[in-house]
């Protein structure tokens, strides 16, 4: 799936990276939890998150994501849209709840790999 499709589907305003947006990704993950992502994410493209501070993008830039969502009208700072534009990482933001923007996305084929090896 295109960012851009990712970007349609959750009806989303890019903050950063907008050059990016023909880049696929494969997998996703919903987590507000960076801990969690490190612990428990592989091969993800991209994160949705409700939290919203610069160990996002650090936490993202980690695991080798390409795209952070912030769902719920959360708003990153300049300083985090600073931050991913020097990661490459591209940063939008959705009104959409987490739990509503993973179910579109799953539903449209983003899965994260541990599914897919599963069925």
């Amino acid at each position: 799936m295109k960012i851009s499709t990712v970007k349609e589907l959750l009806d989303a305003r890019v903050l950063c990276g907008e050059d990016q947006l023909g880049k696929h990704v494969y997998s996703a993950c919903g987590c507000d939890m960076m801990s969690d992502v490190l612990a428990y994410v592989k091969d993800q493209a991209v994160l949705l998150t409700g939290l919203v501070n610069p160990q996002v993008v650090r936490t993202a830039e980690m695991m080798d994501m390409v795209c952070i969502v912030f769902v719920r009208s959360k708003q990153p700072t300049e300083a985090i849209l600073t931050l991913a534009r020097n990661s490459g990482i591209v940063v939008m933001a959705t009104d959409k709840r987490l739990y509503e923007a993973c179910g579109k996305l799953y539903y449209h084929g983003l899965q994260n790999d541990e599914m897919e090896k599963d069925g």
